[in-house]
């Protein structure tokens, strides 16, 4: 019985949260797979209290047709640098389906 850990709650958020946060290589590769999917990045924040009950802030608008993998990296980055304390999310828009194809978030607010 060793092996077998206690529960700890914790908030868990989107696709990744099960797992630990990810790299800045495994953050690159799951943009370059919204990318070559064809699928529209966005980011969006918002404060960790209100992250369950209300609507995240969208960071300017989605990145229609964007490919360049560099321009999302930075304006994740300056979406971080404006609200440190944010929770903050790249999601993927499937154009095709008219939903989120992907969505992780990349930043813990604080963390």
């Amino acid at each position: 019985m060793a092996d077998v850990q206690d529960y700890k709650q914790q908030t868990q958020y989107e696709t990744f949260s099960y797992l630990p946060m990810l790299s800045s290589d495994e953050v690159r590769k799951q943009i370059q797979f919204i990318v070559s999917q064809g699928w529209n990045p966005a980011v969006e924040h918002v404060e960790p209290e209100r992250s369950f009950n209300h609507y995240w802030y969208m960071w300017k608008l989605p990145m229609f047709g964007e490919q360049n993998v560099d321009r999302i990296l930075a304006e994740l980055e300056a979406c971080r640098r404006e609200y440190p304390n944010h929770l903050i999310r790249l999601i993927g828009y499937d154009n095709y389906s008219q939903s989120q194809g992907l969505a992780f978030v990349v930043y813990r607010g604080g963390r």
